[in-house]
């Protein structure tokens, strides 16, 4: 059953005053640098500045090119600063993370995770062409299996649109990457690719991150991105 989000009456934002800004990413140690910044790259987004440093590499990259020279819809990529090292491993510790005593909230934890990419911290893309995302996990999935830089270090998870919709559930049957998927997403006429990556730490651990990527098939008034289904 689709609910609609009730009207908001009074709004102390004017409309186009806000746009995304920018969202800043860590890789967990120098080496791990150029892999994640790649992983972006292969994602689609346009590298626009590497600064060297002597702690790890500071990448700036843009969602597209109509960003390319605005102050939104950048994403910065740095390595993690050594307090905030200091704090996962101390968070760690005190929950024995990767033990045979690893606290019980841990596990359940991952186990949420493992049933649900979206259940917590995760950030999302909006991508234009099913065929690019297609071709972008062909591409992550291949790298995982065959080059040493990624190999175990992705986790590729993906919903497709709910049924109903005769021409999307022939094409997403016929596809090289959805027709496969086995979950379908919280709505209609769209579907959704998460990536999973310790190339990238973040979450509540700060081991890991979850990108999504998203394509909406076009004219439909209604999709995962405007209505969620339950």
């Amino acid at each position: 059953m689709a609910t609609a989000a009730p009207e908001i009456a009074h709004s102390p934002i004017s409309d186009g005053s806000l746009s995304m800004g920018h969202l800043a990413l860590h890789y967990g140690s120098p080496e791990d640098g150029p892999a994640a910044a790649r992983l972006l790259e292969i994602a689609g987004l346009a590298q626009t500045q590497v600064l060297p440093l002597p702690g790890g590499s500071f990448y700036r990259f843009v969602v597209s090119s109509r960003h390319f020279g605005r102050g939104d819809g950048i994403i910065y990529l740095s390595c993690l600063p050594e307090p905030q090292r200091k704090l996962i491993a101390a968070i760690h510790e005190a929950l024995q993370v990767g033990t045979p005593d690893e606290h019980q909230a841990v596990r359940d934890y991952r186990a949420m995770m493992a049933q649900d990419f979206e259940a917590s911290f995760h950030f999302g893309f909006l991508v234009n062409s099913l065929e690019e995302l297609e071709s972008m996990v062909l591409t992550l999935w291949d790298l995982a299996e065959n080059d040493t830089a990624f190999k175990g270090r992705l986790t590729i998870g993906m919903n497709r649109a709910r049924r109903g919709d005769e021409a999307i559930d022939a094409r997403l049957d016929a596809s090289p990457v959805f027709g496969k998927a086995t979950r379908y997403a919280y709505g209609s006429a769209g579907v959704q690719v998460f990536v999973e990556t310790d190339l990238i730490r973040a979450g509540q651990l700060g081991e890991n991150m979850y990108l999504e990527f998203d394509y909406v098939f076009p004219d439909k008034d209604s999709h995962i991105l405007s209505v969620v289904e339950i």
